[in-house]
């Protein structure tokens, strides 16, 4: 049952993951994809969807957004506190079960009120999706591999994004957008079924370093804590209150780009569905799915010398990515705005795995899923709730005077939080430095 081979006692630093560790990644990087890809079918088939059931563009986005991010954000704090003094495993299996068969239900849904409550259960069930995975990682994967590890699971995200652009405009143009939604139901409800087949819970903290040298073995059960016990920690601690702020500031922008990359590419820049299906697809892909792998093995590199690095590659990864995020808006065409963002859209990203496994490696194992959660939460209220918000007001405001390029004059007003994003990870630099000689003394 080990997930790793290891000569020494549990939590030496020295273990090394084996095939089994690498193998249960696999199937949790499968569960995040369908998370993602079910994400995506929504927005990809809302035109399908509009002609048969008379769905408003404001109707819309409460389904996608609103309603479903307070779910989504909200529950996973209780959902996080039960996978930590439960099975992690389990807590998995039955949210990718709920969502997925939310998910079916979407396709047989006769009405705009069966699909808002179908789409609120999916939120509700994704809610126990990410954080029991990122505990379980680090349960498989000791320090010094787990940036790598997380990094490869969270090329879900991406990986899923490109199936739902390509595969649910294939799926509707051969069949219906109901089947759609349909079949990818029906595979989470297989997937969530093999996860408690082949998944085995890890021991909580087990790679970890222990913190005394007697006893190695028997030593005592770690200690449950509290669900306040963990927030006021977590909110306490300026480095993790630092990283969650920082990350929500990027996420403003990294959600904002994605819920308007399309309409923007179709309506400013002459791109067609067709199009946008093989190119856009192809670019998130590979992309954002570089940018994750990448940055988790430069924060694996890096943090074992400089721990700063969880701070310092964020920033520089904006850095770089803002002149060229600002020319993908300004380009003639299609194909140079696409060329000009595949830079951009794999840096903005240079800021997850890092923070992902900045927190697996700050709180204590039995803290590890609320501590995610906690992360998840303030990234997303502030990047899925304001983000697309945001950018679609400012559109609407730009409208007015450039009705044809109001989405660009949107797009402009993001790069003022790009450099909001820098200046927040540059002053978590600070906080881990500060902290770091905080221990020293």
């Amino acid at each position: 049952m080990a997930a790793s081979s290891r000569s020494s006692a549990p939590g030496a630093l020295d273990a090394r993951p084996g095939a089994y560790a690498w193998f249960v990644l696999a199937i949790l990087c499968f569960v995040y994809v369908l998370n993602f890809l079910d994400r995506q079918l929504l927005s990809i088939l809302a035109k399908p969807i509009q002609d048969e059931l008379g769905v408003t563009d404001g109707q819309l986005g409460l389904i996608g957004g609103l309603y479903f991010a307070v779910f989504y954000c909200v529950l996973a704090i209780p959902v996080g506190w039960l996978a930590d003094r439960t099975n992690r495993v389990r807590v998995l299996a039955l949210a990718c079960g709920l969502w997925s068969a939310a998910t079916a239900a979407c396709g047989l849904s006769a009405n705009y009120g069966q699909l808002a409550a179908s789409r609120m259960a999916v939120g509700v069930g994704e809610a126990g999706g990410v954080p029991p995975s990122y505990a379980i990682i680090s349960d498989y994967f000791p320090s010094g591999t787990r940036g790598t590890a997380l990094s490869l699971f969270n090329l879900g995200p991406p990986l899923g994004q490109a199936l739902g652009v390509a595969f649910g405009a294939s799926i509707a143009a051969a069949y219906s957008w109901r089947d759609a939604f349909l079949a990818v139901g029906v595979v989470g409800v297989v997937t969530a079924a093999a996860v408690l087949m082949f998944v085995r819970e890890p021991r909580k903290g087990g790679l970890d370093a222990p913190l005394e040298i007697e006893p190695p073995v028997e030593a005592a059960p770690i200690p449950k804590s509290g669900l306040w016990a963990t927030c006021r920690m977590y909110f306490a601690n300026p480095v993790l209150r630092g990283m969650a702020l920082a990350c929500g500031a990027t996420q403003f922008v990294t959600y904002a780009l994605l819920n308007f990359a399309t309409l923007f590419l179709m309506r400013e820049k002459g791109m067609t569905l067709n199009e946008v299906a093989v190119w856009y697809a192809l670019l998130i892909a590979v992309s954002v799915s570089l940018g994750m792998f990448v940055s988790g093995r430069l924060i694996d590199r890096l943090s074992r010398r400089f721990k700063t690095a969880y701070a310092y590659l964020p920033a520089i990864g904006l850095a770089v990515a803002m002149p060229f995020f600002a020319a993908f808006v300004w380009a003639p065409s299609w194909p140079l705005s696409l060329a000009f963002l595949a830079l951009p859209m794999g840096l903005n990203y240079f800021y997850l795995s890092p923070a992902v496994t900045l927190v697996q490696e700050e709180v204590r194992p039995d803290q590890r899923v609320l501590s995610g959660a906690l992360l998840l939460l303030v990234m997303n209220l502030i990047g899925l709730g304001l983000g697309p918000t945001y950018l679609g007001a400012a559109s609407d405001f730009f409208a007015r005077t450039n009705p044809d390029t109001s989405l660009q004059m949107a797009f402009y007003t993001l790069l003022p939080f790009y450099g909001l994003a820098i200046v927040m990870f540059l002053g978590l630099a600070g906080k881990i430095r500060r902290q770091i000689k905080e221990k020293a003394s």
